[in-house]
């Protein structure tokens, strides 16, 4: 009851929002052009819509016919412009559902998205679509949802976000950072994509020896949207979720394995940006937003991440106690943070790990040297596990509470 008069009444405080100046597409710097020369088969498309900044944005594959859905927020529709019947491709302007400009281009056959990219300066979205076989073609499979500007909805069900499985074990979601056309950080021939993949199918089985159930974001060297990623968390039912990173500074920059949590200094800007970009129903689980707004949608995710944000915490102190007793060798702030895109969910415990840096001697040799990955992998399932037992015994405490 007190949770709900808290939503009532932060429902009823007016929005401190300030409005934005809605970005312009540049007729001058948008372009749309087929690849190669045409021998009859399908080739690549190039697409480039010039803005006047750069803003939030949503692309998305359907079919029947096969079409490229580009969302634009904060964006001026732009002023319609009569058919060329001499190009066989052209972009149809119109409003977004959830605000901003809405493009959506016809497409020749099946395509996937090779690059999806938006430039600062100068602004630009930078789309590039490859041919595909039939058989390889994945559009969304609800395309009137993506019409109407509402995003795929995660299932959820008994084991969701926050909930221990009925047999008493939890569920993590290990999403090992970049793959397939993203890399990550490079040093020589060594991909961070690949050596986290790696890492995570050994930390998976440390894991289940605890007695944990795991699932993983990726299982082979694949691109996966960040936004997909904790979609993926919050399907499975995740009760943590924790990326794998192994990134690259500047030499002699920063050493050492290093945890983040959500900042919450940058709390009010994600959760304006969550309420856009995704499914209001998939922003937390079992309550449905998507007729609610804007104001009722932030006090709700914030709600939610007064209870998930210390547990985060708490997660990530009890895998750094363990690492310090495995003598596993941590920045000097072991425990950050930060504003990464993966770290967002309001309503599953959520960590960014960082191995080590792949442009420090010491840390590669470790990334390397199956010991000390091996001491690493358990000092997280021991953290995860003790984190779980705390966990148990504070919801068995909070149910004794008359």
């Amino acid at each position: 009851m007190r949770r709900l008069a808290a939503v009532l009444l932060l429902a009823l405080l007016p929005s401190l929002a300030l409005a934005v100046e809605p970005a312009v597409v540049d007729p001058g710097r948008t372009m749309l052009a087929v690849e190669g020369r045409d021998r009859g088969a399908p080739r690549p498309i190039a697409l480039t819509l010039g803005l006047s900044r750069a803003v939030p944005h949503r692309v998305a594959l359907i079919d029947g016919p096969p079409r490229l859905v580009v969302d634009l927020l904060e964006t001026r529709v732009p002023a319609a412009t009569a058919a060329d019947p001499s190009q066989p491709l052209a972009l149809r302007w119109g409003p977004a559902p959830t605000g901003g400009a809405r493009a959506i281009l016809t497409l020749p056959g099946p395509m996937e998205v090779d690059i999806a990219r938006m430039n600062a300066a100068p602004a630009a979205l930078s789309i590039r679509l490859v041919p595909v076989t039939a058989d390889r073609f994945a559009p969304r499979t609800d395309p009137l949802t993506v019409l109407h500007g509402l995003p795929k909805p995660a299932a959820t069900g008994q084991g969701r976000a926050g909930t221990a499985l009925a047999d008493g074990r939890i569920r993590v979601v290990l999403d090992p950072g970049h793959g397939g056309i993203d890399p990550g950080a490079q040093v020589g021939g060594i991909s961070e994509a690949a050596v986290m993949l790696g890492f995570a199918h050994e930390l998976s089985a440390a894991l289940r020896a605890k007695g944990i159930e795991v699932v993983q974001t990726r299982e082979d060297d694949r691109f996966i949207p960040l936004e997909r990623r904790t979609t993926i968390a919050r399907a499975q039912g995740a009760d943590l979720f924790i990326s794998l990173h192994a990134d690259a500074l500047p030499a002699g920059e920063a050493a050492g394995a290093t945890i983040y949590v959500w900042d919450p200094q940058s709390n009010d800007r994600a959760a304006r940006q969550l309420a856009l970009l995704h499914d209001r129903s998939d922003l937390l689980a079992a309550m449905d937003l998507s007729n609610t707004d804007e104001d009722v949608s932030r006090a709700l995710i914030d709600l939610a991440r007064i209870d998930t944000q210390p547990r985060s915490q708490d997660a990530a102190r009890h895998m750094v106690a363990r690492m310090n007793a495995g003598g596993i060798a941590m920045h000097r702030v072991p425990v950050r943070g930060a504003a990464f895109s993966v770290l967002k969910s309001p309503d599953i415990p959520s960590l960014l790990v960082e191995l080590g840096f792949l442009t420090d001697p010491g840390d590669r040799t470790n990334l390397f040297d199956p010991d000390w990955r091996a001491r690493f992998a358990g000092a997280v399932a021991d953290g995860v596990a003790s984190w779980a037992a705390d966990e148990a015994d504070r919801s068995v405490a909070a149910g004794a509470r008359p």
